[in-house]
């Protein structure tokens, strides 16, 4: 297993799974991710969490994967990671990422495609991918850092820290407690209605890539939604 799934009381768990290698993401996780958005999704779970299993969150890329193989083989295999994180991206309801430890290249990824990201003190984040010699990693990050800081970390291969990271905007919560920060973060989103929280997520999503007017139209078609299923001011 690459990857391991886990559902109790709503909350469904997504851990990348490969500790032995630092979680790198190879062509099986991928596929396993894909596997696990659909199962989240299948389960109707309220709320999604990442996050890695031992001593890092991901090391990046599987580059010894990579060895011998065909040039449409790397491909696919790039075109399959793309996949995985949209379907991270596009879940309905809210995705949580647990970073503890390094985020390098597809972690970052992983972690961008989420709705927010909860950090551990020595937490760092890593795109080296040109400095690696490949490209990578050059979409997300600009629209969430802007493209100046984006361009710093691509250039240089150099370490966004945790507070560094939460001052830029890429993560929302810095704590040494991850447990607890899922415990606070379960029982707010559990005691909220499901369907408000989805179409908040939709609209703000959607809504961030449309200009003012385009993005209004959205949140009033969410409330239409909203009220066509009579849910309004908590009423269910």
């Amino acid at each position: 297993m690459t990857v391991a799934y886990s559902l109790a009381d709503g909350v469904a768990t997504i851990a990348l799974d490969r500790p032995e290698v630092r979680n790198a993401l190879n062509f099986e996780m991928c596929e396993a991710l894909l596997a696990a958005t659909t199962r989240a999704a299948a389960d109707e779970a309220r709320l999604v969490f990442v996050r890695g299993n031992g001593p890092v969150f991901c090391g990046g890329a599987d580059l010894k994967e990579r060895q011998g193989k065909s040039e449409q083989w790397i491909r696919e295999r790039r075109l399959k990671a793309f996949a995985a994180y949209e379907a991270l991206e596009a879940l309905p309801m809210p995705c949580i990422a647990l970073v503890h430890g390094a985020a390098i290249g597809s972690g970052v990824e992983i972690a961008g495609a989420c709705d927010f990201i909860v950090a551990t003190p020595e937490a760092s984040f890593r795109t080296p991918e040109a400095q690696r010699g490949t490209v990578g990693a050059t979409q997300r990050l600009p629209r969430i850092l802007g493209k100046r800081l984006a361009k710093d970390l691509m250039f240089t291969g150099r370490a966004l820290m945790a507070d560094e990271a939460r001052e830029a905007g890429f993560v929302c919560r810095v704590t040494a407690d991850l447990d607890g920060a899922v415990a606070e973060i379960a029982a707010a989103i559990l005691k909220a209605p499901p369907l408000a929280l989805r179409l908040a997520k939709r609209a703000i999503d959607a809504g961030i890539e449309r200009d003012p007017h385009g993005a209004k139209q959205l949140e009033i078609a969410a409330i239409e939604e909203q009220l066509a299923a009579g849910q309004w001011m908590g009423k269910t």
